[in-house]
């Protein structure tokens, strides 16, 4: 794959994440206090972290191997914390609906 398509994708892919961040945090606003806010809190942190590394993907040539590899797994690892805190907020959410 040529290296301009690899930076058009990277650019898109910034483009989704900053789109995302900021529907986040426009929906915080919104979200109650207790156990989903306190959940909100940390996917926000999550998109946060997620943005920031997402920037620095168009550097990923100029990286010593070692370093993206760490960073492909610390992408892995807090991709899994994501999905492990949306779906037991989504679990909680449709538990408070159902009472």
């Amino acid at each position: 794959m040529t290296p301009t398509v690899i930076l058009s994708i990277n650019i898109a892919a910034i483009a989704v994440m900053l789109f995302c961040l900021a529907s986040v945090y426009r929906l915080r606003a919104n979200i109650p206090g207790g156990v989903v806010g306190k959940q909100w809190g940390y996917l926000t942190s999550l998109v946060t972290l997620f943005t920031l590394g997402y920037f620095v993907t168009p550097f990923f040539t100029s990286l010593p191997a070692e370093v993206i590899s760490l960073m492909v797994a610390l992408i892995f690892f807090f991709g899994a914390i994501y999905v492990l805190i949306t779906v037991r907020l989504i679990y909680r959410i449709i538990e408070e609906m159902t009472r």
